[in-house]
Formats: C-alpha cells, structure tokens, sequence
C-alpha cells in the first residue's frame, strides 16, 4: 500500500466536494435541515458522482492500481447489497442523522477540494487521463469560494513530480527512490 492507493480510493474526495456544492442553495437556504448523504443523492446527483468515480478509477488504473468504485467501497465497508449508487447511499442507515454541513465554508470544500480532488485530476491531467468532471467541480468550488483551489492544492507540479514517468512516480511512492 502507498500514498497513491490510499489517495485513489478515498471517496470523500468524489462524495464530499461534488455533494455539498450541488447543493450549495439547500444549505444556504435551510442550513443544517437536512441529512448530507441520503437528501443530496438525486438521480443528477448521483450521476455526477458516477462520472467522478470514473474518472478516480481511470487515473488509478495509469498506476496499475485496482481503486474501487464507490459503490463497490460501499458493499465492502457497510455490506450494502445495492447495486445502484443512489440506493445504496438512501439505504444506508450510517448516513441517516448525519445533517448537512449548514454552511459552505466547510472542510467537505475547503479541504477535500485542494487536498484530495486536485490531486487525484492533476494526476489525470500530467498523465493523460480526462477528469473533465472533476475540474469542473473544481472550478465550480473555485469561483463559489473566490479561490484558486489548483492553486493552493496539491498538484503535480507543487510537488516536484510533472517530470516522472508513470514507472518512476510508482517507484518513489513505494520505494521512496526516486531516480
């Protein structure tokens, strides 16, 4: 396990960023009324997270990582049967009191934007992977917050990394050799 597994298969980067900026007029309106997960699962929603996930599991396999999807994490962390996204977060009792961030200064943007979106669509884009949907939830989060989020995120190029091959970033995030 590297840092290149781990941050591939995190979901919060597709659930969090994607969910509480489409529902961005809900939480301003009728903050902390209603539950994050299971009332701001739509069908458009919803597909927004699926094109996401897509695109988080196309940017790992460049890695030859096997990331699940979201759905598939959610059968092996809460044993959901589904085998619909939308009805398995609706069925998942975890979710329920679980009430909206009541504000969109909140970590679900400010934090999992730059730290776990931007790097995972900066991976995509140095490597040749679209991750159209996840900069538009990007920039969305850009000009909703008055930020430069590719900015202050970690992207390839922050991190001294746009030179390396596919073989010699897999190899300095396992063997902490880089060539």
């Amino acid at each position: 396990m590297n840092v290149l597994h781990t941050g591939l298969n995190n979901p919060g980067a597709i659930f969090h960023p994607a969910l509480a900026l489409l529902n961005a007029g809900w939480s301003e309106t009728t903050p902390g009324n209603y539950q994050f997960h299971p009332d701001s699962i739509t069908p458009s929603a919803t597909h927004v997270l699926e094109v996401l996930d897509r695109e988080r599991i196309g940017v790992a396999s460049v890695f030859g990582l096997q990331a699940h999807s979201s759905l598939e994490w959610l059968q092996l962390v809460h044993n959901t049967q589904d085998q619909d996204l939308q009805k398995a977060i609706h069925n998942q009792l975890v979710y329920y009191g679980l009430q909206s961030t009541g504000t969109l200064n909140h970590r679900y943007i400010f934090e999992d934007i730059p730290m776990s979106l931007v790097p995972i669509a900066s991976l995509g884009k140095c490597y040749g992977v679209s991750v159209r949907g996840m900069e538009s939830v990007i920039n969305f989060g850009n000009v909703m917050h008055e930020t430069d989020y590719w900015r202050r995120g970690r992207t390839v190029e922050h991190l001294g990394l746009e030179q390396l091959s596919i073989r010699k970033l897999t190899r300095y995030v396992q063997e902490g050799v880089l060539e």
